[in-house]
Formats: structure tokens, C-alpha cells, sequence
């Protein structure tokens, strides 16, 4: 787990068919499209604008450290040269195997590459399509959900074998909740560097609080689970592209961002490349603005949480450094109680300026008794928050 504990931001990447038509990446399911018409877009699929340097180029720009990337979402449609089934990138107009693509441009840099593989499958016979949530309906009389784990298995074979290092498997979607660690097993034999997710055929290594609505994020921890990667998309609407999408700010997801690896959790933020392999320019400029920020502050994540040690602020433990971590800023002064020590000096990390400070009360409080440590001269109104304070003793 080493690796995943020290590289705590990823790029999620969601690319598929489905960036086609660029509504949604459960297009086939959402407008109820019939089999056919949405298996031909096979035959319209052409990237010929894809360039795995420049993915990663923006995710190094945007300070992420690893990615993660779709190689068969619900559809079923597989970006790499798989032997399993002819519904792969292989037989689209493209031909190259974009999963290798990928792979070797991250394995140049070494650059931590983690596959994701939906459970569910609509165009698998095999699968077990009754209408759930994320489901079609398919023919029972194929259904054998078995074979289709065997099926399963021979595909994660292949990703495990031939794309050199693999840093985890990302999966999603097990609706039946069918539970195989044969499955795991697997990957744990063929990538002993792979981590494993919490929605797969076990209960994996870390669990996937996805979005602010998801009740998993109130207890991110549950089934035991020490570590946590969140997920979000810079899009409202989809995690594929969607040509008329909906963007959030830069200013929220970096709150987001500072919420979730402040209090030690992985975050995993997602792009939705368009049908040419190109990342959309407001995606683009979201993750640009995020990186001047994160490369600022970076330093600010190591170490450890220390509770409760000052209101409404979160404190990071490294040494005798603390980083106070401002969510908000109601003034130009801190008061950081109950802190007594003189610090060597005081930085904004946000800016890399040198702050004031004093232990001499703000006048109302000044015949109380009360002496702590209060910072003075905050830029607040210029100031991007969260605001991170670095305090060296």
C-alpha cells in the first residue's frame, strides 16, 4: 500500500463509445438505446486526436500523481486488445490498443497507472441484466453469472500480463454483490503492487466515497477500511464528456480537495475526454487553476491530523511544523488558541509570503487573561481559500 499512501491525488479518466454521442457515459442505459444502434458506434469510433503525453502532461500541471482510467465502463466496450470479446477498440475504425497506449506513456515516467473494469455489463449474454440500478434487461436465458466471473477473470488475466506494471484495479458496479476473492487473488499473484478497490468481488484495500451525495462519505471507514480515496468529476452532470456540461468552480473542488487529504484520504478527480481524445478546455483550465494552487501547498498534506487542537481549523503535524489548513477566513487576523509557543518564522503557503504575529490579545479580549498565539496581516480579500498557514518551531 505504500505507494497509494504517499501518492494522495489522481486524474480519473472516463473515455468510451459513449463520448460519441457526448450526452452521458451511461448513454446506452439513460436514453434507453436500442442494442444495435448503440454497438455501432463501433464503427465511429476514431481518436485520432489522442495523446496519452498530453493527459498526463495536465495531470503532472494539475499536481496529480497517479491515474486511473476506464478501460470498460457499463457498456462493456474494452480500450484494449483483449481476446475475450470482439466488442474492443481493436475492431473501431482507431485499431490501437489505447490500455497499451496508455500504459507505456505512464510506465516512461513512472507515473502510477490503475485500471477500472466495470462488473456490470450490458453487452455480455452472460451477465445477469434484470433492470437493477446501473442495469439493463437482457435475455434470461443467457444469464449465468459464473461464466461471465470466468469471462472476468480472463480479461483481468490480460491486463495483468501485458501492460507491464499495474497499480491497481479500480472496479465498480458489482450490482449482484457476488463474491469471488478467487478474483482477487488473482490480481494479487500477477501485480503484487496493485491496489484493490471496495466494489468488487471482496471487500479490497480502500473504500470510494463518490461525489458530496454519496452516504459512504459520512462513514468512509466502514467495513475497516484504513484508507479512503474519494472521487469527483469536474463535471455536474457526467463523468464522460457531455458536450453541454455543467462545470463546478475551481474554488470548490479545491475546498474539496483540502477537506478529504487533510484528514488523510487519497482524491480522485475526474475528466471526461471527448470523442477525439481531447481533455475539453473549461476541464482543462479547472485542473490548471487546482495545480497553482496544489503545488503551493503541497507540503502541507504530509504528516499527521492532530484533532481538535484549534477551532474550526484542521492542523497537520510534520515535525515541529504545524499547517494550519483555513476553510474559512472571517478576518486578517488568527487567533490560534490554545498555541503558546513563539515559531521561528510564519508562512502563507497560498502565496509564499512571511505573516506577522503576536501574543498580545485583540483589544476586547486584552483584560481577560487569555495569551495565545494570533497571526496578523492575512490578505484575506485577495486570498484563494482554503488558506494554508505553515508554522515553524
Amino acid at each position: 500500500m505504500t505507494w497509494f499512501k504517499n501518492k494522495k491525488f489522481g486524474m480519473f479518466a472516463h473515455w468510451g463509445l459513449y463520448s460519441i454521442p457526448g450526452k452521458h457515459e451511461q448513454h446506452w442505459q439513460r436514453f434507453n438505446i436500442k442494442r444495435d444502434e448503440y454497438v455501432k458506434l463501433t464503427d465511429e469510433f476514431n481518436p485520432v486526436d489522442f495523446d496519452p503525453a498530453k493527459w498526463l502532461n495536465l495531470a503532472e500541471e494539475a499536481g496529480m500523481e497517479y491515474l486511473v482510467f476506464t478501460a470498460k465502463h457499463h457498456d462493456g466496450f474494452c480500450l484494449w486488445d483483449t481476446k475475450q470479446t470482439d466488442f474492443n477498440v481493436m475492431n473501431s475504425p482507431y485499431g490501437k490498443d489505447v490500455l497499451k497506449m496508455l500504459a507505456d506513456e505512464c510506465h516512461k515516467r513512472d507515473f502510477p497507472l490503475v485500471v477500472y473494469y466495470s462488473v456490470v455489463d450490458w453487452y455480455q449474454p452472460t451477465y445477469p441484466n434484470i433492470g437493477r440500478h446501473h442495469e439493463i434487461v437482457t435475455d434470461p436465458a443467457g444469464h449465468d453469472i459464473a461464466k461471465y466471473v470466468d469471462f472476468v477473470k480472463e480479461q483481468i488475466r490480460e491486463i495483468c500480463t501485458n501492460y507491464g506494471t499495474i497499480h491497481g484495479i479500480w472496479w465498480d458496479m458489482n450490482v449482484p454483490e457476488y463474491k469471488d476473492q478467487s478474483v482477487h487473488e488473482l490480481i494479487r499473484e500477477l501485480q503484487p503492487l496493485a491496489v484493490i478497490n471496495n466494489r468488487g468481488f471482496g471487500n479490497g484495500d480502500f473504500s470510494t466515497p463518490e461525489r458530496d451525495f454519496d452516504p459512504e462519505s459520512a462513514n468512509p471507514h466502514g467495513e475497516n477500511h484504513e484508507l479512503v480515496e474519494a472521487c469527483q468529476s469536474v463535471g455536474v452532470n457526467s463523468w464522460g464528456y457531455r458536450k453541454d456540461e455543467d462545470y463546478f468552480s475551481s474554488k470548490y473542488l479545491i475546498k474539496c480537495i483540502d477537506q478529504w487529504l487533510t484528514d488523510g484520504a487519497n482524491y480522485l478527480l475526474n475528466i471526461g475526454p471527448d470523442s477525439k481524445g481531447i481533455i475539453p478546455q473549461q476541464s482543462k483550465n479547472i485542473l490548471q487553476n487546482i495545480g497553482q494552487w496544489m503545488r503551493a501547498v503541497r507540503p502541507s498534506f504530509n504528516g499527521k491530523l492532530v484533532p481538535h487542537l484549534i477551532a474550526d481549523h484542521k492542523v497537520i503535524k510534520d515535525g515541529k511544523t504545524l499547517y494550519i489548513h483555513c476553510s474559512e477566513l472571517t478576518s486578517s487576523t488568527l487567533k490560534l488558541k490554545p498555541l503558546k509557543n513563539e515559531p521561528k518564522n510564519v508562512i502563507l503557503m497560498n502565496t509564499g509570503q512571511e505573516l506577522d504575529w503576536t501574543f498580545e490579545p485583540i483589544v476586547y479580549e486584552k483584560f481577560s487573561g487569555e495569551e495565545c498565539l494570533r497571526i496578523r496581516n492575512i490578505p484575506v480579500d485577495k486570498l484563494n481559500i482554503p488558506a494554508i498557514i505553515k508554522l515553524v518551531f
